[in-house]
């Protein structure tokens, strides 16, 4: 059979993923703060694009005495002139010596007495202090902005640096001062060491008894049980210092996994004492802190910020709408395009650049509508199946999977999931995760509908905290208690959503409830 070569022309259709279909993809699963540093990043790299603030006003432009235009501004001037004679106005007149006289008259009050020279200023010292003040970030009337008042907030010392000022002190060698530096070093956000003494005595060539001295004297500052390798070293040290630590303390923080068991009766046995006095030491370890350096934490803790609002509408429905605070503002600067494309000097590398950039502008602009709108289409699905949830609260919540809401808006699951990820809609319920609404289905015992995990979750956690403690539901019990409420569920789906949720067993609650309630009675 000869060879010989051919040429066909075959059509076929294939999907392409893009840059810009990808990006598109990855803007519909950014959070808030995601978004605003992914278009702030776009924002420095194409000059067409430029952010806008609440007012519509780039930001970044000019504005003089919160005046919209030059017109405003001349307009305010004038009035000024036509007050205080020629070329003057309030503010100069204010601070200028020699009008003090005509002010005062004016404004039936005396100054001079307000601004003597018994005070630390006076008037001739007024234009320098407005200076000052006016040119402090974001200060001054002019600004057209008030100040923030976060710039006048004290900083927040960390637990290293109020050890720092301890330290020295407490030591009195350099020797001994860059161990405890070393060993603060180590210190996690709880304020336990999380270091090997043995490792720390041979990096720094000394003896492993001296690391040790100097560790003693460390857990004796402030705040009492800092520089604990252990959460039974941390309390003894604060037992110590508050001179409670006899032998019976002692072996009940030896013993800490019994009581987070609440096994009281063999506490009881390796302490010696009775129950009273067990209740007595359970009272005193409540008042202790576990954690010492939780108070000296820097981190900054962020508020959520709601994608979606859903407010009740007149008409018995819901309204639906987009968060303002969370939709970036972005323009595409026209008059910049075409002012450069008029330019006869520009380059053709130049031109290409320019209609590179307007594109890339145009597609971001349709891409972070697109992901507005497909935001609002998928929360407007959840607030439709979740409508009795947001009438009648957590018990009515429907069972709902990714593939009824995808179905019903038309689109893939995918990109359902990606729309819920990070997404928090608020509800006059409170503020909830878009995947919150998403539940697995539990069958009904009567052939009814079927029932929400999150909503029997909700039914088993109302149901033990209401129990007392001579009347305390196992696990069968609660099953019977559904099962008589018509949600089919076994003993052991009750076990793993009572554990998820960190309820101890009925044991453990009996006892904690009885010992509550004779400190109570006490």
């Amino acid at each position: 059979m000869a060879l010989s070569a051919n040429l066909f022309l075959r059509q076929n259709q294939s999907l392409v993923m893009t840059p810009q279909l990808m990006q598109s993809i990855q803007l519909l699963q950014m959070t808030h703060l995601e978004l605003i540093h992914f278009i702030s990043q776009e924002v420095e790299k194409n000059p067409l694009l430029e952010m806008t603030s609440d007012e519509g006003e780039p930001i970044g432009e000019a504005r003089s005495g919160g005046n919209d235009d030059g017109q405003s501004s001349a307009q305010a001037d004038g009035n000024a002139s036509d007050e205080g004679g020629p070329g003057t106005s309030l503010d100069s007149e204010w601070y200028e010596p020699g009008h003090g006289n005509s002010l005062n008259d004016r404004l039936d009050s005396n100054f001079d007495s307000a601004l003597s020279d018994e005070g630390t200023a006076t008037r001739a010292d007024a234009p320098e202090l407005l200076g000052q003040w006016k040119s402090m970030p974001g200060g001054g009337a002019e600004s057209g902005e008030g100040y923030d008042l976060d710039d006048f907030v004290a900083g927040q010392i960390s637990i290293r640096d109020h050890l720092g000022q301890q330290i020295p002190f407490a030591l009195a060698k350099p020797g001994d001062r860059l161990i405890a530096a070393v060993l603060t070093d180590h210190l996690d956000e709880a304020g336990y060491l999380r270091a090997d003494l043995g490792e720390v005595a041979m990096r720094l060539g000394e003896s492993a008894e001296r690391v040790s001295a100097v560790l003693d004297i460390l857990q004796n500052l402030d705040p009492p049980g800092i520089f604990a390798r252990s959460l039974s070293e941390c309390l003894s040290i604060q037992l110590r210092q508050r001179n409670r630590l006899d032998p019976a303390m002692q072996s009940l923080v030896d013993n800490l996994e019994l009581l987070a068991k609440r096994d009281f009766n063999t506490l009881k046995k390796l302490c010696g004492v009775d129950e009273e006095d067990l209740i007595d030491m359970l009272a005193e370890i409540r008042k202790l802190n576990p954690k010492p350096g939780s108070g000296f934490e820097n981190t900054i803790l962020e508020s959520v910020i709601p994608d979606v609002v859903v407010r009740p509408a007149p008409n018995c429905t819901w309204q639906v709408e987009l968060n303002p605070d969370a939709l970036p503002r972005i323009l595409v600067n026209q008059n910049y395009v075409t002012a450069v494309g008029k330019g006869s000097k520009a380059s053709d590398k130049d031109q290409a650049f320019l209609s590179e950039c307007l594109q890339n502008a145009n597609w971001l602009t349709r891409s972070l509508d697109q992901r507005a709108r497909t935001i609002v289409k998928v929360a407007c699905e959840i607030v439709r199946q979740q409508d009795a949830f947001l009438q009648h609260g957590v018990d009515h919540l429907r069972p709902l999977n990714l593939k009824t809401v995808a179905d019903a808006i038309k689109m893939h699951e995918s990109t359902v999931s990606r729309v819920t990820s990070n997404k928090y809609m608020l509800t006059p319920r409170g503020l909830f995760e878009l995947k919150y609404f998403f539940s697995v289905s539990i069958n009904s015992a009567e052939g009814g509908d079927n029932h929400s995990a999150e909503a029997v979750r909700h039914r088993i956690r109302t149901m033990i905290a209401q129990e007392s403690p001579e009347a305390v539901l196992s696990d069968d019990d609660i099953v019977h208690t559904l099962k008589s409420a018509g949600v089919d569920l076994a003993r052991r789906t009750v076990a793993k959503y009572r554990e998820a949720m960190n309820i101890p067993s009925s044991v453990q609650r009996r006892r904690e409830k009885r010992a509550i309630a004779k400190v109570a009675a006490i």
